[in-house]
């Protein structure tokens, strides 16, 4: 019985680890396209409290291949950025199914320039 219990822990703790490296592999997200998602509804902003809390967003996506689609998800996000209601944000989805959807990664900042002489 346990020797049972201890293969399919085995199993378990196998398929974590080898479905990012297979997902990775396959392309996956390498096929998702940018939109905009407007914020049509929030879950209230908690009070005295920092850091990240969950909240529950909807709104509609509109992109290269949909239109208004309605979307409605519960995350965890920084109070200090909490959204806002008729707020725009950039996002990639995948075109196959547009529920499935990510806020956009933001642009790294420039570097910094190269230094320069020293005036005195």
């Amino acid at each position: 019985m346990w020797e049972i219990a201890m293969v399919l822990v085995m199993l378990g703790v196998l398929v974590a680890i080898a479905a990012p490296w297979i997902m990775r592999r396959r392309g996956a997200g390498s096929d998702w396209v940018h939109g905009q998602l407007l914020v049509t509804g929030v879950s209230p902003r908690p009070e005295d409290v920092t850091g990240e809390q969950f909240v529950t967003i909807t709104g509609v996506i509109n992109g290269p291949t949909v239109n208004e689609h309605v979307i409605y998800q519960r995350m965890a996000v920084d109070v200090d950025q909490w959204p806002t209601m008729s707020s725009l944000f950039p996002v990639v989805y995948s075109p196959k199914n547009p529920d499935n959807w990510r806020f956009a990664p933001t642009e790294a900042p420039p570097p910094p320039p190269p230094p320069g002489p020293e005036i005195y």
